[in-house]
């Protein structure tokens, strides 16, 4: 069955994972996931990914959750832009996540970026997600 949000799938799977104090999940991967993964591991948000062909043409990403003191790093992961509600922002209207603790995951021209980074390289974009 096709999903008609799969990056809202992949959060929900995170946060579900989390949850139950898994160590590894899996999703089904694509760019978009990776970029979005990138951006959670550099941020520090998650230990790392792996990504592994499961036949010719599809993939699964592995992802290893990341646990303070046996509390999950991520308190909070929302999605903002949906399919039916798109949601952009310029940079200058770019909120911040609980005073600059949290972060904002954007699909600009230059690709998948934090907020931070995208403050840094001054573009907007669409606003893919919050992690708190």
């Amino acid at each position: 069955m096709a999903l008609s949000d799969p990056l809202g799938d992949l959060l929900t799977r995170i946060r579900n994972g989390q949850m139950a104090n898994k160590r590894t999940i899996s999703a089904p991967g694509s760019r978009l996931h990776q970029n979005v993964l990138e951006v959670l591991q550099r941020e520090g948000f998650i230990r790392g990914y792996g990504v592994r062909d499961v036949r010719p043409g599809v993939r699964e990403v592995e992802i290893e959750l990341k646990y303070n003191e046996g509390e999950p790093v991520i308190q909070e992961i929302s999605r903002i832009s949906r399919p039916g509600r798109r949601v952009y922002s310029k940079i200058k209207e770019l909120p911040r996540v609980y005073n600059g603790l949290g972060i904002t995951i954007l699909s600009t021209p230059q690709g998948v970026l934090s907020d931070a980074e995208a403050r840094q390289a001054n573009v907007g974009g669409e606003v893919l997600c919050r992690v708190f």
